[in-house]
Parts: structure tokens; sequence; C-alpha cells
């Protein structure tokens, strides 16, 4: 697991790798969460940064009581491979 940080004032997830930033962007109203970007530059693709930053975002809504809006296409996917997570689904 890398350390990736929230940064709540720009509404993002973040982990820097190799000087490259991983990120997820969201929208947030009231208690939902709206994923609407998840972005992997193309030197690190393949390592399953994405599934992990994902994964820790929507463990980060739960633990917040926030329900999820999965916007972004590969979020949405994710979320589709892991039920584990489709209760938080708004």
């Amino acid at each position: 697991m890398h350390d990736i940080k929230h940064d709540a004032a720009a509404n993002r997830f973040f982990l820097m790798i190799e000087g490259h930033r991983c990120v997820l962007d969201y929208a947030l109203t009231n208690d939902t969460m709206t994923i609407t970007h998840t972005g992997v530059p193309e030197a690190l693709g393949g390592r399953g940064l994405a599934g992990e930053i994902t994964r820790f975002a929507l463990e980060h809504a739960k633990q917040q009581g926030w329900k999820v809006v999965p916007r972004c296409s590969y979020a949405a996917v994710y979320i589709q491979r892991h039920p584990e997570y489709a209760a938080l689904v708004a």
C-alpha cells in the first residue's frame, strides 16, 4: 500500500510515485461524494494504482458515512467488481 493523501480543501486523494501524481477527484455535496476523475500517468500504468487510490477513497467515504456517485467510468467499474462497496452507491 502506498502513502495516499487526502487534500480535503481540493476534494482530491493523491499519491506521488517517481515524481508522478496519481489522483482521484471528487465533489462533495452534503454527505454525497461524486467521484469525477481518476488519473494515473501513463508511466505508472498497469501497477494497480488507480484501484488502490479508489479503494482508499471508498473506505474514507464509508468511514465518513457518505454515499458515493461514481461519475468516473473507472470508479464505476471498480465498484461493480468489488460488491463490498455497492451499499455506498447513492
